[in-house]
């Protein structure tokens, strides 16, 4: 694929961004660069069966998202992952502990050399497009971002996602966009800023304070898939379409239920659908209350009537 075509990412998000919700995302953008969950290198080379990756052609243009700290590990899951990916992707920037005690994610970040010939194994074993997705740091007193990107560049990346927080930030406070500003003449390869970017108006300041080729949207397409389209429009008409009805946003909430009911079953389709109710329904009056009635079904059948209900309330007040 032709890495100057993509201006939007599909951030990963573990333990949200499965086939169901990427499957969703491409329904609305067929432009979109969708990625998959974090892959532990190791699982992959040890078992293949243990890959939890259901793709199939709708999803592409698809990134692969692979993670681990040794080189010939790395080589040997990227080599498997070549002829199914569109993009191999590196993780340098998972925060999480279980990831970075392993010295895994944002952890590579403190060790620039090992990150390096990690980029140079896989480099050698695939023929597709490699990016790299890490933070500005370690913390507030470890930024090197603009010195690892370099770094990455060298080794043989072609482009780079960079989350605007630092590892000891995590997901909290604001992303810092200036920060990203200073790769700006740095480095040669196309670069993708994440982080905040909600609405087609954070897009357009995002990219205007940054210079980045592009975005990459996680959270912000939780509940609302049509953003990338949005945002894809405004980049092409300068027309900035209108969000997403609550009925719309309902409907695709109801087709995200099915969804995952059919991947998982209905007792683990329901329970893992419980994350995403407030971000389908955040502008309903009572929201939080609806939620946490919502969390405690365990029907597919009950969920559906408390949404009919929802909406119902909502156009009657409305009206």
């Amino acid at each position: 694929m032709n890495i100057k075509d993509i201006k939007i990412i599909q951030a990963p998000l573990a333990g949200i961004s499965d086939v169901v919700f990427r499957k969703l995302a491409r329904q609305c953008s067929k432009e979109i660069l969708l990625t998959t969950e974090m892959i532990s290198s190791e699982a992959l080379v040890n078992n293949q069966k243990t890959l939890i990756i259901e793709y199939d052609k709708c999803q592409y243009p698809l990134s692969f998202q692979l993670s681990g700290h040794k080189p010939h590990i790395m080589a040997r899951a990227a080599k498997f992952l070549n002829e199914r990916a569109s993009v191999i992707d590196l993780n340098f920037g998972c925060p999480v502990n279980k990831v970075v005690k392993g010295t895994d994610g944002a952890a590579m970040m403190r060790n620039t050399a090992l990150a390096v010939d990690i980029v140079k194994a896989v480099r050698d074993v695939i023929n597709v497009p490699l990016s790299a997705k890490f933070r500005l740091g370690w913390s507030l007193d470890e930024m090197n971002f603009v010195e690892f990107a370099k770094a990455l560049e060298e080794a043989g990346v072609d482009f780079i996602t960079i989350h605007a927080r630092t590892r000891s930030q995590m997901y909290g406070g604001c992303a810092d966009w200036q920060k990203l500003k200073e790769l700006k003449g740095e480095i040669n390869i196309p670069y993708f800023a994440n982080g905040d970017i909600k609405s087609v108006d954070d897009a357009i300041k995002c990219l205007d304070i940054t210079g980045a080729n592009g975005i990459a949207i996680g959270r912000g397409l939780m509940g609302d898939f049509h953003l990338a389209h949005r945002i894809e429009h405004f980049f092409k008409t300068g027309e900035k379409l209108s969000a997403p009805s609550l009925e719309d946003k309902i409907q695709v909430l109801k087709k995200h239920i099915k969804g995952e009911i059919e991947l998982r079953g209905e007792r683990n389709g329901v329970k893992f659908m419980r994350k995403f109710y407030n971000y389908y329904i955040s502008s309903v009056k009572d929201a939080s209350k609806y939620r946490q009635y919502l969390v405690r079904l365990e029907s597919e059948k009950e969920i559906m009537r408390v949404l009919d209900e929802i909406l119902s309330l909502h156009l009657a007040n409305k009206g």
